[in-house]
């Protein structure tokens, strides 16, 4: 039974750095497709990156280039999402979804439980 589990939310300022972590159990993280999205108060589920099974062709959504990394440790079974330079808009709170390349969330049949991030400025 494939389970995500994502930790590192939590209150931050504008300006600060935070490590999104997403661990996998019952499948490979390298053998997965994996995502994050967000979803703030009263809105929809937005994409925020993914990362291919091959770690090829990893892509962000332009809300996050360049300030945002997605990346893997197969070791720890893991991906992560380190965020800098967050701003307030960046207040969500952030799931780690497997199994599909889409952009869009009804596609992804797995997903973590979400992390709470709350940037004040």
């Amino acid at each position: 039974q494939v389970r995500l589990v994502e930790s590192g939310g939590g209150p931050v300022q504008a300006g600060d750095s935070l490590k999104l972590s997403c661990v996998v159990s019952g499948r490979a993280v390298n053998m997965f497709n994996m995502a994050w999205f967000r979803q703030a108060p009263g809105k929809e589920r937005e994409f925020v990156g993914n990362m291919p099974w091959s770690g090829i062709n990893t892509r962000l959504s332009d809300s996050v280039k360049g300030r945002v990394t997605f990346f893997r440790d197969n070791t720890k079974n893991a991906v992560f999402l380190q965020m800098n330079n967050l701003k307030p808009e960046d207040t969500a709170v952030y799931y780690c979804a497997a199994g599909s390349t889409a952009t869009t969330a009804l596609s992804y049949p797995y997903w973590g439980q979400g992390t709470q991030v709350t940037v004040s400025s």
